[in-house]
């Protein structure tokens, strides 16, 4: 599948439908610019046709429902140098040997996925502090003006608490946004020395305090083995009366059954993006918890998110191809912590 004019060669390992959906029209010109792209039609993108599809591309634009490029797909088109990847986490894509020793370079859009989520955050926390849709709901069961307003008066983010647990791209965002509304805001990253805490004007501290002391916790940590239920039952009885839970991260850094216990005291709320099986079953109690506020795994799901992570992977392409430094490359640093 070599180009017989010498032009390089691109894979886009994607579904027609998926391509749409992540590459802008413009993004998909500038490729066509400077490469032969071969792609797969309908129903073709499967693990059996990987070899036929990446044959002779020196790069590769992936994301959702692209089959994993193992050990043996690498070892026979040594050519393929570089995996763009117009989505997050790439644990189940490439094996991380093969980027820890420089077998392949991979890239990744995670950045862009953060600020879909980092809005998401801020949108529950605001509808959590004022209450938009309670005070339109009573508006229009005519409840009295007055005493509505007094019902549901709400609260200033700049006189809350916020500890944020993981401080990687998001939780960096968030600190940027709370700072805005002077919000004091807690951090506990293991990974964070004292001076970048400084240097960021947080309080760096342990989890139990964060817990202990904040009106707000977000969870911002991947999941990993020693981040499974990193949240349990312990955790959950620390927090607040009164205060605000928010998990955007992975479901399984929080005991769900433990969580589930804690809500039906009624002692604080939780907004819920994750959760440890996906799709959220039909008869779990979470949809029925007055105080949990539940959403189907969308914080990082925007139209205009969707077309930064594929114009993401398309300009690190070009920046392959023309010899240039990748802006959005995956480290050996990054690995271990990495979702």
């Amino acid at each position: 599948m070599s180009d017989p004019t010498n032009r390089p060669t691109v894979a886009i390992l994607l579904t027609p439908q998926m391509r749409k959906q992540l590459i802008p029209p413009d993004a998909e010109a500038r490729l066509a610019d400077a490469a032969t792209v071969v792609a797969p039609g309908p129903d073709e993108l499967a693990p059996e046709a990987l070899d036929r599809l990446v044959g002779g591309a020196s790069a590769a634009i992936t994301g959702w429902g692209t089959p994993t490029l193992d050990a043996a797909l690498l070892s026979a088109h040594p050519d393929l140098r570089l995996v763009a990847h117009a989505a997050g986490s790439v644990r189940r894509l490439v094996p991380l040997e093969e980027i820890e020793t420089g077998r392949i370079e991979v890239t990744h859009a995670a950045i862009h996925i953060g600020e879909a989520v980092a809005e998401f955050v801020m949108a529950q926390i605001f509808t959590w502090l004022r209450q938009p849709l309670a005070l339109d709901e009573g508006m229009r069961q005519r409840e009295p003006w007055l005493a509505l307003r007094s019902r549901l008066l709400g609260r200033l983010l700049g006189d809350q608490a916020v500890g944020l647990v993981g401080a990687g791209y998001i939780g960096r965002m968030l600190i940027r946004q709370f700072q805005a509304f002077d919000a004091r805001v807690s951090v506990y990253d293991p990974y964070m020395r004292p001076e970048q805490a400084e240097q960021l004007g947080i309080a760096l501290v342990d989890l139990d305090t964060l817990l202990a002391e904040s009106d707000i916790v977000s969870l911002h940590v991947p999941s990993l083995p020693e981040t499974r239920h990193m949240i349990g039952a312990a955790e959950l009885a620390r927090i607040k009366d009164g205060a605000l839970l928010i998990n955007t991260a992975r479901g399984a850094i929080v005991d769900e059954a433990a969580l589930i216990a804690e809500l039906g005291k009624k002692r604080f709320t939780a907004a819920l993006d994750v959760y440890e099986t996906e799709p959220l079953p039909d008869d779990s109690p979470l949809r029925d918890l007055g105080n949990a506020i539940v959403s189907p795994h969308a914080a990082g799901h925007t139209h205009e998110t969707y077309h930064r992570q594929g114009a993401n992977a398309v300009d690190e392409v070009l920046r392959f191809l023309k010899d240039e430094p990748r802006r959005h490359r995956v480290t050996t640093a990054m690995l271990a912590t990495m979702a």
